[in-house]
């Protein structure tokens, strides 16, 4: 089923019974079961759901869905679709199961006048309960009680640049790592006088950790240097410094440079929990004034405007 489809729609009979009793349980098993994870809402970043056809997936809001929308989707068992859906108008809750083997869509949900990005995974291994909270700031770090050091993000940088080695050789160092390989197509900001190439993109969701694997291409005919700890990472309209690089700070004339750098938690000290799928957008603060002016009217290769400017959080 290709169209698009409004919900609230009616549940179906299984689903409906099993939802509830999986939310209970959750209080219980939360944080010592992967299959049950409680989130921290967040409109600016895609969190994936991952589902299966013999399990039942009971997604949880801290209040009434307004609304859902999504595509692919069906309702009942009469309707083609990739995955199913219950959902009763006025629930804090919805239950899901995909249909078809290795299937993916995405499923928005309107809650508290915002909406939630939500990409459906089938997968040998689901998600039972996935509980969503409202985020909360205590003015204290998540990550208290597991410091993320400098050490431990040198080691992020070294796993992620030996990633195909161990991948090949030892697959359960990086079993935990979510991976995008942009291959030939690498997203691209274009600031004038050089461009930022995403070709890699690394989550170490223990340590809340985004690393990106990037090459700088220099168009003009002398060097551009960049600070290289001056990496920023935008997605949405939020902006995360980097905690740390492995940067020359050259871009030689007429070159291409890799660079790696890492994005930790928020800048409020929470996680960030940002998908490896996300759309996202390179900031470099350049020492060049040259290349600084340029990448003020930078484009992406998806034609929305890129800023090279390193001046905050957006208005």
């Amino acid at each position: 089923m290709n169209q698009h489809i409004r919900l609230p729609l009616r549940s179906f009979a299984l689903l409906a019974v099993l939802a509830p009793l999986v939310i209970i349980h959750a209080g219980s098993l939360a944080g010592e079961n992967k299959q049950i994870q409680e989130v921290e809402l967040d409109e600016h970043s895609i969190r994936t759901v991952a589902v299966s056809f013999s399990r039942v997936t009971t997604v949880s809001f801290p209040g009434p869905i307004s609304a859902i929308d999504a595509a692919l989707v069906t309702t009942d068992e009469k309707t083609q679709g990739l995955f199913q859906l219950a959902h009763k108008p006025g629930s804090y809750f919805f239950s899901v199961r995909s249909l078809v083997k290795g299937a993916t869509t995405n499923v928005n949900v309107r809650w508290n006048n915002r909406t939630y990005v939500l990409e459906l995974q089938d997968s040998t291994v689901p998600q039972l309960s996935v509980i969503f909270k409202q985020p909360t700031d205590t003015g204290k770090s998540p990550l208290a009680n597991r410091p993320v050091t400098p050490g431990m993000l040198l080691g992020l940088l070294d796993k992620a640049k030996a990633y195909p080695v161990l991948k090949a050789s030892h697959p359960e160092a990086v079993g935990q790592v979510d991976y995008v390989n942009y291959g030939e197509k690498p997203r691209v900001m274009d600031y004038n006088a050089y461009e930022a190439r995403i070709e890699e993109v690394f989550r170490f969701d223990p340590q809340d950790t985004l690393v990106f694997r990037i090459v700088l291409r220099n168009k003009m005919d002398k060097e551009i240097r960049y600070q290289p700890q001056g990496f920023s990472l935008r997605v949405g309209e939020r902006l995360y410094p980097q905690s740390i690089s492995d940067a020359s700070g050259v871009m030689p004339p007429k070159s291409d440079t890799p660079a790696y750098f890492a994005v930790t938690g928020t800048p409020s000290g929470g996680r960030n929990d940002v998908s490896v799928k996300n759309d996202f957008t390179v900031v470099l603060s350049t020492s060049d004034e040259a290349g600084a002016k340029a990448a003020a009217n930078g484009t992406r290769n998806d034609g929305k405007t890129a800023t090279g400017k390193l001046e905050g959080l957006p208005k």
